[in-house]
């Protein structure tokens, strides 16, 4: 029996993208606000950095009263996915940033905001030097099986041998054995991915030509740089734990200007201060609470009553650098053993249209340790649709050796890239370029990063955590998850000052029946063996 396909979340308000918000706004009465918002009226927030995370924080406390000010270092909102203009006016940003099935909280807040920046649900494809590897459905659409065998069955391997797919189900037993919790996440993230595949038996071919380019792409790292525990947890929230968790949807021009500039403008109308170019150079500590009571960026100097601190690693590394206050923290200190990854994103306008199949790609090896992307950009975006030549954009993860060369070597090199994976690419010529380098941009989950990754409280008792590289159990990943953890630290101003009401946050769908079965007899067994001598003796 065929599953119902799930709406792309611009055409709705209600089924299972009901928002929270919405509902929040229906219960409260005029009066309720009013009061709510004199009550909170000297609460003082200071959110730091206006990504995902810095908004989804700044958004629900707006909304209860706190007074809200929001500071980003860069010149807009957004950062990794803000977009800008060119000086001729074109629309560029650091990487095309997919929506998948399972972003219900980011839909959620998209339909409150009564936006439909999204296009329909769609499918991809993936190359390698040989040519076209494999061909994605939109899943949804296809009768329901079992997890994950509607992902083993429908995805449409073209050069990849049967007999090599067969190898990777023996790992099903670590994706039970892998629950998210913390100590699934210690015993895994000891290990490399590559580690796990090899453990597990999967054959070399199965690991290069499929598990690897989605770590490449995924994790924006080759196996061998990339944590299992890390690898298992993105494996499973994005294509194994229900059959159409791989079906996507894209923003219809930039996150920026479709989505991140309309929000800010809601924001500003409720009362919440946006401050650009601003860089966090220390705290004030109050020594005789352990609170801090302010802000400084530079001589700058904004009082508060609580700091959220919802920025990248490699920004959280600088603002620890410059930082009296922080340094004599441990888990701020600790940061600097954590990384990042070097993002390229590269956009050619050519002069004749090439008919590109899907328009979603993924592109594995070209470079062995770095993984690539394209998208056709006339059929995603509404800026592009008339363009009388195919725009294209190719963003490259793990991109080290990229960033040296000059605009010119790396559109010869993309151009000769793309040619490979599809002939027409061959005669166009580009008559315009764009090239954003962005060094240390996105978070690397090497082996054994997770003892360092922050948690969502701290040592202080009013500053608090958000982003993708912060420790939470909901299950998400990459920008739901930033979101989702804006949320949970507004969640904790809240508990922290007793006042305002807590974001809705969605959980992700639970595992399926047969799973949890699974999950349940695997527990048990292990406590059994926890109980035999020398259990715990050996690693």
């Amino acid at each position: 029996m065929g599953q119902s396909w799930r709406t792309p979340p611009f055409f709705y308000f209600g089924n299972h993208c009901m928002l929270a918000g919405a509902a929040e706004e229906e219960e409260d009465t005029v009066m309720d606000e009013e009061k709510k918002q004199q009550k909170n009226k000297n609460k003082k927030v200071v959110v730091v950095g206006a990504g995902w995370a810095g908004l989804g924080a700044a958004h629900h406390l707006t909304k209860q009263g706190y007074e809200v000010t929001l500071l980003e270092a860069g010149a807009q909102p957004g950062g990794l996915v803000a977009g800008w203009k060119t000086a001729s006016g074109r629309s560029v940003e650091v990487g095309i940033h997919g929506f998948w099935y399972p972003y219900q909280n980011i839909f959620s807040l998209v339909a409150e905001l009564g936006l439909q920046p999204f296009t329909t649900w769609t499918r991809s494809a993936q190359y390698s030097p040989n040519g076209l590897e494999v061909e994605s459905p939109i899943f949804q659409a296809l009768p329901q099986l079992p997890s994950p065998l509607g992902t083993f069955v429908y995805t449409q391997f073209k050069l990849l041998p049967l007999v090599d797919r067969l190898t990777a189900l023996p790992l099903m037993y670590a994706v039970i054995d892998f629950d998210n919790s913390d100590t699934a996440w210690q015993d895994y993230d000891a290990r490399t991915a590559r580690e796990l595949f090899r453990e597990f038996g999967c054959s070399d071919r199965v690991y290069q030509d499929a598990f690897n380019p989605m770590l490449l792409v995924g994790l924006f790292a080759p196996g061998e740089l990339c944590s299992a525990a890390a690898c298992l947890g993105m494996l499973y929230y994005f294509i194994l734990a229900h059959q159409p968790d791989f079906d996507v949807v894209w923003c219809r021009g930039t996150v920026g200007e479709m989505i991140f500039k309309p929000w800010v403008a809601s924001m500003r109308g409720g009362g919440c201060q946006f401050l650009s170019g601003k860089r966090v150079t220390d705290l004030v500590l109050n020594e005789a609470t352990g609170a801090v009571t302010g802000v400084r960026c530079g001589e700058e100097e904004f009082q508060t009553d609580a700091v959220v601190f919802s920025v990248g690693i490699t920004a959280m590394q600088r603002i620890v650098a410059n930082s009296k206050v922080l340094k004599t923290r441990e888990e701020f200190v600790n940061t600097a053993n954590l990384g990042a990854v070097d993002i390229l994103a590269v956009r050619l306008w050519l002069d004749r249209k090439v008919h590109i199949p899907m328009p979603s790609n993924a592109c594995f090896g070209f470079d062995s340790t770095t993984g690539w992307t394209f998208f056709d950009l006339n059929s995603l975006h509404d800026e592009y649709r008339d363009e009388p030549g195919t725009v294209v954009e190719a963003d490259f993860y793990h991109a080290n050796q990229f960033l040296p060369l000059s605009d010119d070597q790396i559109v010869k090199k993309v151009k000769e890239y793309l040619a490979t994976c599809i002939k027409g690419f061959r005669d166009a010529e580009v008559v315009d370029q764009a090239v954003v380098r962005f060094p240390k941009a996105v978070t690397h989950f090497f082996p054994g990063s997770y003892q360092y990754m922050m948690q969502g409280t701290t040592s202080f008792p009013n500053v608090f955590m958000a982003g993708d590289w912060i420790v939470n159990r909901h299950g998400s990943w990459s920008q739901e998850k930033a979101y989702v953890t804006g949320l949970e630290a507004a969640n904790r101003v809240v508990d922290h000052f007793q006042e305002g009401k807590r974001a809705h946050i969605i959980p992700v769908d639970p595992d399926e029946s047969h799973v949890q079965e699974l999950r349940r007899i695997n527990k048990a067994a292990k406590g059994l063996l926890k109980q035999l001598p020398f259990a715990e003796f050996f690693m």
